[in-house]
């Protein structure tokens, strides 16, 4: 089968589904609209499709039509379908202007997949074994993998999938069309902090006669970005990024309250194990000097992604026999995002590939990053998207026993 030359042809429909995604972004957990976008687009394919209750998720089965031993590999594929909460400010002609933005480009990753169950949808008599398709809600935030998890998706063919792979593009860093992964840990484990700083209030004149804590939360966050620089190896590094802070009413007030939030990011076991206590102790510490009261809340969200090393280095192969050696770029380090797919890898042995995705008009050192306001990517490369989808499952099922 040549899934590259069958691409090309669904092209300008992958990208004009795309484009129709792109124009009404949902968020979280709930996206009906999304969710009935891809229904339709799998109407008429020999998919068994099914529905999530506590998401709008959408599950379809490829039963392969391929002699088989009655037990067949099942290949797992992930497309994640949720928006964020920018506003968008890319200057596209298909622009959302709902306050929500397809910025981390979900709708391509969706639209690839829906790509790739049409093309093995038209080769499923050569598949000896099953694909399950697996159309995520709430990758940003909401754990949709661990919901769809604990739904089924794994067992959805009807035993657990022995094989996993999803795909995500890039607006920036990666050259156009280019694939890029690692063996071992690929992107990093995210941790949500907050910290509530309770001092006594006053007037901002007499600050001696309050205990304020807006002064001590601002220690605390100068505090921290010295503690992961001072306390963890610089090669097995933590970062900690404080995106929110809120106090106070007027400049003459000293408020009773000061919080702030932070993401942080760990690349170990072992760092992330350690890092909920030294946090606190920084905090803790801080606090006893200004006379004020903390509470810090720690959130173990998204573990590290892991990829099996016999997955990347055939997610390589397979990705350099579809389109070319040039095409793909090992990963020399772990990035500093995090996914959620991170726990359907911990689950099934598989690999999480990116692909770059910036227009050609842009340089990829340059462009704006995923999830700005401007980030741009380019639908042209989701022929190559839906066929690599396609060519990591094909691989594994034709002539398999």
């Amino acid at each position: 089968m040549d899934l590259h030359d069958d691409a090309r042809s669904l092209q300008p429909d992958l990208a004009a589904l795309r484009r129709d995604l792109h124009r009404e972004p949902e968020v979280g957990l709930e996206l009906p609209r999304t969710r009935d976008r891809v229904l339709t687009a799998l109407q008429g394919l020999p998919l068994e499709v099914s529905t999530g209750t506590a998401t709008t998720s959408v599950t379809a089965i490829l039963r392969g039509g391929a002699a088989r031993e009655a037990d067949g590999p099942v290949v797992l594929l992930r497309g994640d379908m949720d928006g964020l909460p920018v506003d968008e400010a890319s200057g596209e002609d298909f622009a959302a202007g709902t306050g929500t933005m397809h910025a981390c480009g979900h709708d391509l990753h969706t639209s690839a997949l829906v790509g790739a169950a049409q093309l093995l949808s038209a080769h499923r008599d050569r598949l000896a074994g099953d694909v399950a398709f697996m159309f995520q809600p709430g990758e940003e935030g909401f754990d949709g993998a661990g919901r769809m998890i604990d739904e089924g998706v794994l067992e959805a063919a009807g035993r657990r999938a022995d094989h996993a792979y999803a795909l995500h593009v890039f607006s920036n860093r990666i050259p156009r069309g280019v694939v890029t992964t690692r063996p071992g840990v690929f992107l990093s484990a995210s941790h949500g902090l907050d910290v509530t700083v309770r001092g006594a209030g006053g007037h901002g004149s007499n600050p001696h006669t309050a205990r304020d804590p807006i002064a001590a939360a601002a220690e605390m966050i100068i505090a921290l970005q010295t503690m992961v620089t001072r306390r963890f190896d610089v090669f097995d590094p933590v970062i900690l990024t404080v995106g929110v802070v809120s106090a106070g009413t007027r400049r003459n007030v000293i408020p009773d309250t000061a919080r702030f939030e932070a993401t942080v990011r760990s690349f170990s076991d072992a760092h992330a194990a350690l890092l909920p206590r030294l946090v606190r102790e920084v905090c803790d510490g801080v606090a006893a000097a200004h006379g004020v009261q903390v509470d810090v809340e720690w959130r173990d969200e998204y573990p590290r992604t892991v990829n099996d090393a016999d997955e990347a280095a055939f997610a390589a192969g397979v990705t350099s026999e579809l389109l070319g050696e040039e095409r793909f770029a090992l990963a020399p380090d772990p990035v500093s995002g995090s996914e959620d797919f991170s726990k359907v890898l911990a689950a099934i042995p598989g690999a999480f590939l990116g692909m770059g995705a910036c227009p050609p008009d842009t340089d990829p050192s340059r462009a704006p990053m995923n999830h700005s306001s401007r980030a741009r990517f380019d639908d042209d490369v989701l022929g190559d998207a839906a066929a690599l989808y396609a060519a990591l499952a094909a691989s594994r099922l034709v002539g398999a026993r």
